[in-house]
């Protein structure tokens, strides 16, 4: 019979990578609550019309990536590819544009069908903020600060900021116009896919990874030179709040974001660590999104950061939290004595690992060194007839003067291990231990 695998692109998380998820998904979620910032949860399918309308048609994503499909009910549907407009659908249904400022912030799956690489699979997954109903240019750098700080909590190194303006949707049409004419006097010098972008959607031709292109794009116009008055002070006004807030940019003309619904600031932060795949978060301005899903206007400023390009960054795969304290147990009273103290001790909020491989207290050891636990439970026969355990340091032992050193036994009572035990971990002695 064929051996059933995972479909392309669609990654198992094993137990020890997910330790390393979790570190990044418990900080995302202090740096939230920590600016109050609410969690939604929106669901993974939705209406295929979400997203040709939201992000735009022509667009990659919604041209080439999505997985769409009919239901039962022939209703057309797709797997959400980002998470911004089922966001700002969920607000409009539910009534919260009509209740002031939303902050809100997700997390989860998403799917593109797209060639697997390194930090990118066909199921991703993002954590993102949307902050809806605030037009201010402080929003728009509250949010970028709030990206790049947990970046640097995070510990994420190399860090560049690359920003740059849309202007108005008006700034925007001037600025198509004014580029589509240049492009189309060099038309063959351009590679074929942006020759197809020149009539669907040009301003993506500014992200071709082309080099012949790229270099030609250099003498093509800028939006920054077509900008209105206002759009231009706008971010002037960003980039200074940035500068007052000692976050560092790179202006970068060229940074369009790759849908539709952005207007104003659009960025990227990227790292020197990830190769030619650099950027771990993108986001910008989009305040015609609202009134494109049917709802009223509303202002709104969101990013996303790709959480396995994160996990590729740390590199920590393989590590696991190490537990706070083995069970070792030989003998079938001393099994159930076992079983029984290590619920206790977890109760404890210990991080408890029961050995039950009934094997000998030898192969216990050296597994329980594997897992580099710091404090050994052993329980035989004789100690769980005699009503007492045994303690011994495994990594991590107190410093010269305390009651128990590395390689030494001792001997306390069962009852009141769970408290011994705490005190030990939490670098308390404890009074007249008995040796063994």
């Amino acid at each position: 019979m064929e051996r059933l695998q995972a479909l392309r692109g669609m990654a198992d998380l094993l137990p020890r990578q997910t330790t390393v998820w979790q570190h990044v998904e418990e900080k995302a979620r202090q740096h939230f609550r920590r600016s109050g910032v609410g969690e939604i949860r929106t669901p993974l399918l939705e209406a295929t019309a979400l997203f040709a309308r939201g992000i735009g048609e022509a667009t990659d994503v919604v041209g080439k990536e999505m997985y769409s499909f009919q239901d039962r009910g022939q209703r057309s549907c797709t797997l959400r590819p980002e998470g911004t407009a089922s966001v700002v659908r969920a607000a409009i249904q539910h009534g919260l544009l009509s209740q002031g400022p939303q902050r809100l912030w997700y997390m989860g799956p998403m799917f593109r069908y797209e060639r697997p690489q390194a930090g990118r699979q066909r199921q991703f997954h993002q954590v993102g903020l949307e902050l809806l109903g605030l037009a201010d240019e402080r929003s728009d750098v509250d949010a970028i600060a709030m990206a790049w700080d947990l970046l640097a909590d995070l510990g994420i190194q190399g860090l560049e900021l690359q920003i740059n303006t849309l202007g108005t949707p008006e700034d925007r049409r001037c600025y198509r116009e004014q580029l589509v004419g240049w492009l189309e006097q060099r038309m063959h010098q351009l590679d074929p896919d942006s020759r197809h972008r020149l009539a669907t959607n040009p301003l993506r031709i500014l992200d071709s990874k082309n080099k012949v292109t790229q270099d030609l794009l250099g003498e093509a116009p800028r939006l920054l030179e077509t900008l209105g008055k206002e759009s231009r002070e706008r971010f002037d006004s960003v980039c200074q709040l940035l500068q007052a807030l000692d976050v560092p940019f790179v202006l970068q003309p060229r940074l369009v974001r790759g849908l539709d619904y952005y207007t104003h600031t659009a960025f990227e932060i990227t790292s020197d660590q990830l190769g030619a795949q650099a950027t771990v978060c993108g986001g910008g301005r989009y305040d015609g999104l609202a009134a494109l899903l049917g709802g009223p206007p509303t202002a709104g400023m969101g990013w996303a950061m790709g959480l396995e390009r994160l996990v590729l960054l740390l590199g920590q795969h393989g590590k696991t939290t190490s537990p706070h304290v083995v069970v070792l147990n030989r003998g079938d009273t001393a099994q159930v004595r076992a079983l029984v103290l290590a619920r206790q001790l977890r109760q404890a909020n210990l991080h408890v690992e029961l050995d039950l491989s009934g094997a000998t207290f030898a192969r216990q050891f050296k597994r329980a060194d594997r897992l580099g636990g710091r404090l050994a439970v052993i329980i035989g026969e004789q100690e769980a007839l005699a009503g007492v355990v045994k303690l011994k340091w495994l990594h991590q032992a107190p410093q010269s003067g305390s009651d128990l050193n590395m390689g030494e036994e001792w001997t306390v009572p069962a009852v009141d291990v769970s408290g011994t035990v705490q005190r030990l971990l939490a670098g308390e002695p404890q009074a007249e231990p008995t040796p063994v």
